[in-house]
């Protein structure tokens, strides 16, 4: 046994684990702990985090078993692990692919390990109405319609299904990928990417072709679907949060395979094209005249002879494009994301429906090897002023949010921290109009925003690339996979609450590979003692989740260069 005084983890035998941040070993020991457990509440001193039979069959489908998960809590922790935990860890792991989906001509056949255990599942009202006939003693017949109905049911009722019964080839799509970019710039898969994408491939046979690829952000998730399109070499379908997602990944498409433009569409509010690659933004699929009504562009997964379609930003996929997507459990569905945590709760349906996680790598590996950018991530706080103190008093949880976000001192605060990065490629990220555009204004730095037109963002983006531009106020519609790569600094001066999907893709503007020192600030503006300092306390969850520590900063402590001479 490896138990010592200064190993960081306390195992507890609810199956919540304590991690200690201030150990010499809390780096190595919270790597090892995000591939099987959740994060849950992230302090200065101590993490808490539980192992969960989620986490677990995520875990067992990404090639952990529970030998393996037992030694590293053992390796890591202080105290001896509660005998119960390694009883429940291995019989929640043994649950995953007990009972297996598979295909007889036609018809779908559910097969389980243990009769008794197919009496017990088919006697759930939840699983009852997705059973045809019982076959045998371990056997029983499905719809194939309610494949993906079926595989939710199981799930919640904790025996996660096994799919093993294939997929739609699609229509045929020939494609290479470039050795060199339309820029001219070489172009290679890097490994992580190569064996993330051949873990999904899985040789082509019915162990792959859905599930779940979590990589970091700025670690080219958008290369990994290329990859994964390349190996099917079919017409496959793109689901992307925003039209400008949806630009950059035409873009990428166009720039790193050969595939013309004749063979590549965007379906959107703007363009209706079904083309063998087609991009779609889940906002138009999910789009609907009144509340209640059809929902008239879902008819586009049946549209294509699409034999792969890709969820990017599966974190953030709607949830009535779970409801279609239970119905298209033939076709193969790769999601894309950077956290499997979903404000909304629904990350079992993204285990049921698209798949469970095939494949993750630590950021810090990633960082390691400068494939992303180390981040310096600081929270500075800075008092409400005087004058606002009453207002905020009487105000309501919702405008106590809002007055402390839109924290007027906070426009010096900004304009000190540009002073002190000036020569840098700076993000002025925020959630409130009014707030961003006097930021603007006194600037003198243009504004992206929800009227902005499309023409003009991309504009806008272009020259900031090309440091034409080096600083650019963004309002929420630049959260989502908008690519600059030469960002290496952003101040976020509010936030949707406590959103740890905004913290990820806001991080993310800045976690390319930079020049240099490869290395890249991330501020958050807070206004101290108030509700938006509770609500940054979540918002940080998602920073430690990805291995980074932060540190906490008075506003006192930030001084411009013309004030530090």
């Amino acid at each position: 046994m490896n138990y010592a005084p200064e190993n960081p983890l306390i195992v507890q035998s609810d199956l919540t684990v304590l991690l200690e941040v201030n150990s010499p070993r809390y780096e190595a020991a919270r790597d090892v702990l995000a591939r099987f457990a959740e994060l849950e509440k992230s302090p200065e001193h101590i993490h808490t985090y539980r192992i969960t039979p989620l986490s677990l069959w995520n875990a067992a489908a990404a090639g952990l078993n529970a030998v393996e998960i037992g030694e590293a809590l053992e390796t890591h922790g202080k105290y001896e692990i509660p005998q119960n935990v390694n009883v429940e860890i291995e019989e929640t792991i043994a649950r995953y692919g007990r009972i297996e989906l598979d295909r007889d001509g036609d018809h779908l056949v559910l097969t389980a390990d243990d009769p008794l255990l197919l009496v017990e599942i088919l006697r759930h009202k939840t699983v009852e109405p997705y059973i045809k006939e019982r076959l045998d003693d371990h056997r029983a017949a499905v719809e194939p319609l309610y494949r993906g109905h079926l595989k939710q049911a199981l799930t919640k009722v904790g025996f996660p299904v096994r799919d093993l019964a294939g997929y739609l080839a699609g229509s045929p799509l020939s494609f290479s990928l470039r050795d060199e970019t339309l820029f001219g710039e070489s172009f290679a898969l890097r490994d992580y990417q190569r064996e993330a994408s051949e873990i999904f491939y899985a040789g082509g046979g019915p162990d792959g072709g859905s599930g779940t690829i979590v990589l970091p952000c700025g670690a080219g998730k958008t290369i990994v679907g290329l990859a994964v399109m390349h190996q099917y070499q079919a017409q496959t379908l793109v689901l992307t949060t925003n039209i400008t997602a949806s630009r950059q990944w035409l873009a990428e498409v166009l720039d790193k395979t050969d595939l013309r433009e004749d063979q590549v569409g965007e379906y959107s509010g703007e363009r209706k094209e079904i083309k063998p690659v087609t991009v779609a933004t889940y906002h138009i699929l999910t789009y609907r005249r009144e509340k209640g009504g059809d929902f008239p562009h879902f008819s586009l997964f049946n549209e294509g002879g699409w034999g792969l379609i890709i969820y990017d930003e599966v974190h953030l996929l709607p949830a009535p494009v779970f409801r279609f997507t239970a119905e298209l459990q033939a076709r193969r569905r790769l999601g894309l994301t950077a956290t499997l945590v979903r404000e909304d709760g629904l990350e079992t349906d993204v285990f049921s429906l698209i798949g469970p996680k095939r494949y993750d790598v630590p950021w810090r590996e990633l960082e390691s090897k400068g494939w992303i950018a180390i981040a310096a991530c600081k929270e500075i706080r800075i008092p409400l002023p005087e004058k606002l103190r009453l207002d905020y008093a009487v105000a309501g949880g919702r405008a106590k949010f809002r007055i402390s976000s839109e924290n007027p001192d906070k426009i010096d605060l900004v304009r000190r921290l540009v002073d002190s990065h000036s020569g840098d490629q700076i993000l002025v990220i925020g959630q409130y109009l009014d707030q961003l555009e006097e930021l603007s204004k006194e600037l003198n730095a243009p504004i992206i925003q929800g009227k902005t037109p499309s023409e003009e963002r991309d504009k806008l983006y272009d020259r900031f690339r090309k440091k034409q531009l080096n600083l650019l106020i963004v309002s929420k519609v630049a959260n989502f996979a908008v690519d600059l790569p030469d960002a290496n600094v952003a101040i976020q001066v509010s936030g949707t609450f406590g959103s740890r999907q905004e913290e990820a893709q806001r991080l993310g503007r800045i976690l390319r590979p930079k020049e240099g020192d490869n290395l890249a600030h991330f501020y958050t503006l807070v206004t101290k003692d108030t509700r938006e300092q509770e609500f940054a306390r979540n918002r940080q969850m998602f920073l430690t989740e990805q291995g980074y520590r932060y540190s906490i900063h008075d506003a006192t402590d930030v001084t411009s260069p013309a004030q530090a001479g």
